[in-house]
């Protein structure tokens, strides 16, 4: 069984394997693949929680056992609202471990919130700016180098290419901000089912904006999930908003769980990201398609699985 399961995975063809397996089984053969350390081909980022059943409620626990597993990053969109002693102790455990830090959320005050970037309001603007430089302090606290922006919502009452002004300005301020430090915010298309109203919800969309404004420290988080739900067309969109993406964040479709449990080929995407010589961070912002243990070495597993074929 395992000289079958191996040769599919070398072939490409294990995308989904992992959810055909009886649970006893996979939990045995994915502390077995693991005990290898086999660091994985890309830099996916797994976030706190996602493998508490197994590695224990501690954060530097978490940390620990991520690494021994081959991954060398990580996220926590929470970052920014964590004690600063809490903030230190994770920094200097990824430090100690070689991994770096992915994205978190810096501007939660803001990024839901009515009109925030659309309408042009001082209030919006200066509540986004504060936001910003308290998240510049995170940032070089914990040796992040990416932080998530979400644009708010529409303003019905404007016509589009005014909004869009509204929010080039206030970008534009942003990469004031962020320049100097060498910091980059990663702008998030959501998409309309979840999250409806918001102003930027497609690719193309933030991609017009990244090129208005024109700064290092203004890209898009490509969030896989998010764009299979808009848009599809995943490959050839990636393609087109390259080399304005500065991240990207993993989840299936439909469900939102680890690859290989909805409809995405995430062993192809991978491939391909991998092919174009990608070196950023993927964050895995998705949940675990099963409970307890099983599903957390489930996840890892689907892991293993989409990687083999990228690596392959």
């Amino acid at each position: 069984m395992d000289l079958d399961r191996r040769s599919l995975l070398k072939n490409g063809l294990a995308a989904g394997i992992g959810a055909a397996l009886p649970g006893s089984l996979l939990a045995r053969d994915a502390t077995a693949r693991a005990r290898d350390g086999e660091i994985f081909s890309l830099d996916y980022a797994p976030h706190f929680g996602m493998f508490r059943r197994v590695a224990g409620d501690d954060l530097v626990a978490q940390l620990e056992w991520a690494h021994a597993q081959g991954f060398r990053a990580w996220e926590d969109n929470q970052m920014a609202g964590r004690p600063v002693a809490e903030q230190e102790r994770i920094a200097a455990a990824m430090a100690r471990l070689g991994m770096r830090m992915g994205v978190f959320v810096a501007n939660f005050g803001t990024a839901f919130a009515e009109q925030s970037f659309s309408s042009g309001k001082e209030g919006a603007r200066a509540s986004f700016l504060a936001d910003l430089r308290k998240a510049v302090e995170v940032a070089e606290r914990v040796h992040a180098k990416w932080m998530t922006i979400v644009l708010g919502t529409e303003d019905p009452r404007l016509a589009p290419g005014f909004q869009d002004a509204h929010a080039i300005d206030m970008l534009r301020r942003g990469a004031e901000v962020c320049e100097p430090h060498g910091l980059v915010m990663v702008m998030e298309p959501l998409n309309r089912r979840d999250h409806p109203r918001l102003l930027v919800q497609r690719c193309d969309h933030a991609y017009a904006l990244c090129k208005a404004v024109g700064s290092p420290s203004v890209k898009i988080l490509f969030d896989i999930y998010h764009q299979s739900v808009t848009e599809g067309n995943l490959i050839p969109n990636i393609d087109a908003c390259w080399d304005e993406i500065g991240y990207f964040q993993i989840g299936d479709n439909p469900g939102r769980n680890e690859p290989g449990t909805g409809g995405v080929h995430y062993g192809n995407v991978f491939s391909h990201i991998r092919r174009k010589g990608f070196e950023g961070v993927l964050g895995m912002e998705h949940g675990n398609s099963r409970g307890g243990e099983e599903g957390d070495l489930a996840v890892l597993e689907a892991y293993r699985a989409a990687d083999a074929v990228t690596a392959g």
